[in-house]
């Protein structure tokens, strides 16, 4: 068995693994590990931040506790109104966390008058968001399948049997 024949066998046996794989399992459904984006915000007068908590559905929260967060600090506090709406004065510009019902947003605040054109007005806090931590062998989906036996067990015969297969199929032939 030459060289080549051995690349090749493990070129297909990658292959045939690559299909046995299920599709969902490379999907982005969450944090890719990247740093979240920071997402620019102008402040009103006197620092004022003002802001909506949601749930995943769009519906508001009302009476939600939401705190804002610097540099791992918790430096203020706020409850939600009726409409969701909360408020808080008195902060500068900045990177803050804004924290409310298991949801989650990075900010670059900026003072009145010194946001750029595209920052927003307020931000939204979806609450309750589904988060992929990596739990499970390989991730998340594929560790559900990875760990069968079943699987493992096809996975083995498929890597010696396909290198096998592509070695008988370039012996000569005897006439």
């Amino acid at each position: 068995m030459n060289g080549s024949t051995v690349v090749k066998g493990l070129m297909v046996s990658l292959a045939v693994v690559g299909f046995c794989l299920p599709q969902a399992a490379f999907a982005a459904e969450g944090p890719s590990g990247k740093a979240p984006a920071l997402i620019d915000v102008a402040l009103m007068d006197g620092g004022l931040l003002v802001g909506q908590v949601v749930n995943a559905q769009g519906t508001v929260l009302k009476d939600t506790p939401v705190s804002v967060h610097r540099q791992g600090q918790e430096i203020a506090k706020a409850r939600t109104d009726e409409r969701g709406y909360f408020a808080v004065r008195g902060l500068g510009g900045g990177i803050y966390e804004v924290r409310a019902a298991e949801g989650q947003g990075i900010y670059r605040l900026w003072a009145p008058g010194q946001a750029p054109p595209a920052a927003q007005k307020g931000v939204l806090v979806v609450a309750g968001r589904d988060m992929v931590r990596g739990q499970g062998p390989l991730l998340g989906h594929l560790g559900m399948c990875c760990g069968s036996p079943l699987f493992i067990a096809g996975v083995v015969a498929a890597s010696i049997a396909v290198p096998v297969a592509v070695h008988n199929s370039e012996r000569p032939r005897s006439p």
